[in-house]
């Protein structure tokens, strides 16, 4: 049962990293717009991410850095899930 969940962890780790690159990308190339099972793919780590990440997110605001705002709740949630990677592994 512990291996079990810290697979689907690790899944999400790897969804939270998907969504990492396509935020960069989205932010750097404002023109991209995915087709076809890209398309797919990107619903996907969007649509898994983006609950956890919105629950977060309302706990903890985003670090004003002047005109620029840091959202904490991904490194948050990051992190927390490799803490309960680390722990369910350990059981």
């Amino acid at each position: 049962m512990g291996a079990l969940l810290a697979n689907v962890l690790q899944l999400f780790l790897f969804a939270l990293l998907a969504r990492l690159i396509l935020d960069y990308v989205r932010m750097f190339a404002r023109n991209w717009r995915p087709k076809g099972i890209v398309l797919l793919l990107v619903e996907l780590v969007y649509s898994i991410t983006d609950k956890p990440m919105a629950f977060v997110g309302r706990y903890i605001p985003p670090l004003r850095l002047g005109a620029v705002s840091l959202d904490l709740s991904f490194i948050v949630l990051f992190f927390g899930v490799q803490l309960l990677m680390g722990l369910v592994r350990s059981l």
